[in-house]
């Protein structure tokens, strides 16, 4: 009896099947977290992260990085293909952190700053655009604003706020994030089996691409697989675009992160 009791508490999502919908990448650190508290990940790739289709604007907006008084970087993607392209630039995002102030929103993206040896100048307190805007220590009036973005399907919320506030936004594509072109054959198999306790969307783009995926490789009744899954969402923008597509969210992280995300799970299962 012990023994069982022990199990419940320690492994909350023990046997429950779940499916995380992110990059190859963006998996492998996540599911850990999951597996520690009993589940079984099953992957489900749903975007692959690149360059944007030119280069040229990013590289003439880094060519003149220290004319900036702010860099915003709304995702960890964001900061890794802006260091990339300073290094094959001969400079560094932690060299040009000298000289211009670094906001980021959401906790990860200010992990990822701080594992390139960089504090953030400024974190808003909720993980999301709006507490930014909303929480920003100084005035836009008069600032030069370098907004890093994915190419396609971002939100244009930061940078037409900024503008309206009177700053001068330099809005370029980083990096892009594509549809891959299947799904794992053993995701597949337990979805087809209707054996999927639980699915994690972590932006609009993983919900719109899983469904072009699933109806791919399912057909267009591939819902009906996901009648008995719990549908779980990152945040309002996600949750937004899942009720669009899959016409539900059964819930939404209260912390706009993986880990709440996690919490939810357990809410649910247990």
């Amino acid at each position: 009896m012990l023994r069982k009791t022990m199990k419940i508490v320690d492994l909350p999502l023990d046997q429950k099947n779940i499916i995380i919908t992110r990059s190859i990448e963006g998996i492998l650190d996540i599911k850990k977290i999951f597996i520690k508290k009993g589940a079984n990940i099953y992957d489900f790739p749903a975007i692959s992260i690149g360059d944007p289709d030119d280069l040229n604007p990013l590289d003439e907006a880094l060519n003149q990085i220290n004319d900036f008084h702010w860099i915003i970087f709304s995702s960890s993607n964001g900061i890794k293909f802006v260091d990339k392209r300073l290094k094959y630039l001969n400079s560094s995002l932690k060299e040009c952190s000298k000289k211009i102030k670094i906001a980021v929103v959401g906790e990860k993206t200010a992990k990822t700053l701080d594992d390139f040896g960089i504090k953030a100048d400024f974190i808003p307190p909720e993980f999301v655009a709006e507490s930014l805007i909303n929480n920003f220590p100084i005035s836009g009036y008069g600032l030069r604003v370098f907004l890093p973005r994915v190419q396609t399907g971002g939100r244009d919320f930061i940078a037409s706020e900024f503008r309206k506030a009177g700053s001068c936004v330099s809005e370029v594509a980083v990096y892009e994030t594509r549809c891959p072109d299947s799904i794992p054959e053993e995701t597949i198999d337990i979805i087809s089996k209707r054996n999927v306790h639980a699915i994690m969307f972590s932006s609009g783009k993983t919900v719109l691409n899983s469904a072009f995926l699933l109806e791919k490789t399912l057909g267009k009744d591939w819902l009906k697989y996901l009648d008995q899954t719990k549908l779980l969402t990152i945040g309002p923008q996600t949750t937004k675009m899942c009720k669009k597509i899959f016409g539900r969210v059964d819930s939404q992280a209260k912390k706009f992160t993986f880990e709440g995300i996690l919490d939810e799970a357990i809410n649910i299962f247990s």
